[in-house]
């Protein structure tokens, strides 16, 4: 027998290596869509058709990092904030984007938590977590969103951010 039918599991990834993959995918979607590097710090609207806007709020640029956060522009009934938000870290050196933290409604909370998580569940929430921010670009990209489209947010019309 080959060594590939003697053990199966190794055709798989291990969760790990599983994850780096999702964050080196989010990075090329996230430059691929928007190319963040190449914006200023500030506010930007991605409006498209008559699906929803995209906010793109670019927050630091830092010599190896950028931290951005996404949000469609409609406000959470509950908490009157923008919901739902992924704050994300791109690391350009690297070239891996990961989620950092997600804000939404009552359903964000119980799909992902509203507290941090016990550290043997920090692995999983990270899983979640970017793998939603994977489907999400990917859903962005099918409804036409992209640098592009972007426009910047003058101060004067910009939704707060909290």
């Amino acid at each position: 027998m080959s060594a590939i039918l003697d053990n199966p599991r190794s055709l798989l990834p291990s969760r790990y290596a599983w994850l780096m993959g999702l964050y080196a995918e989010n990075y090329h979607r996230i430059g691929h869509l928007f190319a963040p590097a190449t914006l200023k710090s500030g506010a930007y609207l991605s409006s498209v058709d008559d699906h929803l806007d995209l906010r793109l709020d670019v927050i630091e640029h830092h010599r190896y990092t950028l931290d951005l956060r996404l949000t469609y522009c409609f406000t959470d009934g509950e908490t009157g904030e923008l919901a739902p938000s992924a704050y994300v870290r791109v690391y350009q050196d690297a070239n891996v984007a990961e989620v950092l933290h997600c804000e939404g409604d009552r359903r964000w909370t119980r799909m992902f938590g509203s507290r941090l998580p016990p550290a043997r569940d920090v692995f999983d929430r990270r899983l979640r977590l970017n793998s939603f921010l994977n489907r999400w670009l990917e859903y962005l990209a099918e409804q036409g969103h992209s640098i592009g489209t972007l426009e910047p947010l003058d101060s004067a019309t910009m939704p707060s951010m909290p």
